[in-house]
């Protein structure tokens, strides 16, 4: 008998076009169109951990989980948002739905956005052209069977 743990999601959400918002702004409607973050939550860490990455990735760094934590937490106190969700394991959780997600690579323990490509391109490739379609058909397998 077929288990009912999915084997992937893909949790879309569509808002407002991105007028004149901030960059975090534009990273935390990306996050909450991916389902990466849910709608009112406060704990937000994974948009830092993401700006993060991308602001890395122009400069073709890697980033250890510790220099991530350090660099997010600086950055929240210079933006005056809560210190909260910074612990490692909480950092090291993040990073693993952004791995999940395909938006970011490990080596060891650095991290990435994947292959340094851009996050628009990115999405192309691994989100909208590969799980998107490959959900849709096997939704198709469900409903042919059920003819």
């Amino acid at each position: 008998m077929p288990r009912d743990i999915p084997l992937g999601e893909i949790p879309l959400r569509k808002y407002e076009k991105p007028y004149d918002s901030s960059k975090r702004e534009l990273f935390r409607k990306v996050c909450l169109s991916l389902g990466l973050l849910q709608p009112g939550d406060s704990r937000d860490i994974i948009v830092d951990i993401l700006l993060l990455l991308e602001d890395s990735r122009k400069k073709k760094e890697w980033l250890t989980s510790i220099l991530i934590k350090e660099k997010v937490e600086l950055s929240r106190k210079e933006n005056s948002l809560e210190i909260k969700g910074i612990a490692e394991s909480n950092i090291r959780r993040q990073l693993k739905r952004l791995r999940d997600a395909m938006l970011v690579d490990k080596e060891g323990n650095q991290y990435r956005i994947s292959e340094f490509a851009p996050l628009s391109e990115i999405f192309t490739s691994k989100v909208e052209k590969f799980l998107v379609p490959q959900t849709i058909e096997r939704i198709k397998e469900y409903l042919v069977k059920l003819d």
